[in-house]
């Protein structure tokens, strides 16, 4: 009896896995992206790839970052079934320090809103000083 009711209860999961990939099915390869440590006003560019791995367009209505610094591009035209795109994503790495930012992604898609994320540090590009020569009025330096 017991091997029956697990039968039943296994195909039931598995009929309600099937289901849930009815429509269109955003999935993303990951969700969060570490750039590691930047310097100051270094480029900080990264594409999300994903997939709508459902059985019908996948069309992403809006997506929209936290703040002003952080600016998601993403595709307008539906995705169809089985084919892959990129929300490519843009930080202003001016700013010095830890970058903690989300982009929100709102789809069609039965996964419901995605939240995307970018981590990492910006650091203080370091200043270039010419070295300092002591010039006499011919514009020779001296002899040290």
């Amino acid at each position: 009896m017991k091997r029956y009711i697990l039968a039943f209860a296994v195909m039931v999961g598995l009929s309600l896995a099937v289901q849930a990939q009815k429509g269109p099915y955003l999935k993303f390869e990951k969700l969060v992206h570490d750039f590691g440590e930047l310097l100051q006003d270094d480029k900080a560019v990264y594409e999300f790839k994903f997939t709508n791995t459902g059985d019908a367009p996948l069309i992403i209505s809006l997506a929209r970052s936290s703040c002003g610094c952080t600016v998601p591009s993403w595709p307008r035209q539906p995705i169809l079934p089985g084919e892959s795109s990129t929300i490519k994503v843009k930080y202003d790495s001016h700013r010095i320090g830890p970058i903690n930012k989300q982009v929100v992604v709102e789809s069609n898609s039965s996964t419901g809103t995605v939240y995307l994320k970018i981590t990492g540090k910006i650091s203080k590009r370091p200043s270039e000083v010419m070295p300092i020569q002591n010039f006499d009025d011919s514009g020779t330096p001296f002899a040290q």
